[in-house]
């Protein structure tokens, strides 16, 4: 019988891509697809997938957001999270959404059937790096460094500081986000304190050169 995968990508040619390989595995069939989260949640209890395949970067509500509402819902569906975004500070979010595996867009082409398979047998997929990070946290040898101020963010105050820094006014965050213009506002105080940042001009800057340099990553 084959496995079946769901997968949720805001760029059909992202999507597209992913269900052309993994539709030619003899074990391995997709059983839906969705544009945003939303439209996730609304087909997947139909589509009724073994796993879910997830881009971190979906307007609206994001793929870490997305995670954690499908744990709550189903915590027995496994998702393994794919993004351009380097894991050193989206990984560990993303497991503790409760997501299953986290890999690279940039490695998803030659790896997303083998990461596949290993979180459908159980096992959490990640990079050697990652994993020897997590098993040394474990341990209870942190690393010595300060955690980066990005780091410091929430997932929800990321979220606003990316779109923030993708051109969005506070209005349009608040719609995408499907929050108060209020609620958006209170979070972008909490990110220019903790940035250390003094005007939304300067965070604007900061924002817009973080988004930069992650698309460039």
């Amino acid at each position: 019988m084959k496995r079946k995968i769901f997968v949720v990508d805001d760029h059909s040619v992202m999507r597209w891509g992913y269900i052309a390989l993994i539709n030619q595995e003899p074990d391995l069939l997709v059983c839906g697809e969705a544009a945003t989260a939303l439209e996730a949640l609304e087909k997947i209890p139909e589509a009724k997938p073994d796993l879910v395949i997830v881009d971190i970067s979906l307007e609206g509500m994001n793929g870490i957001e997305l995670t954690k509402h499908l744990q709550s819902r189903y915590p027995e569906l496994p998702v393994l999270i794919v993004s351009m975004h380097d894991e050193s500070l989206y990984g560990e979010r993303a497991l503790r959404a409760g997501a299953r595996g986290y890999i690279m867009k940039r490695e998803a082409r030659t790896k997303i059937v083998e990461a596949i398979r290993r979180v459908l047998s159980g096992v959490f997929y990640l990079s050697d790096g990652m994993s020897t990070k997590i098993l040394l946290q474990y341990q209870g040898r942190r690393f010595e460094e300060e955690a980066s101020t990005i780091e410091r963010l929430s997932d929800r105050e990321l979220e606003v500081f990316e779109l923030f820094g993708r051109g969005l006014s506070t209005r349009e965050i608040a719609e995408a986000l499907l929050i108060s213009p209020k609620t958006v506002e209170s979070h972008r105080n909490r990110i220019k304190d903790k940035l250390a940042v003094e005007s939304t001009t300067e965070l604007l800057q900061h924002a817009v050169q973080w988004v930069q340099q992650e698309s460039i990553g």
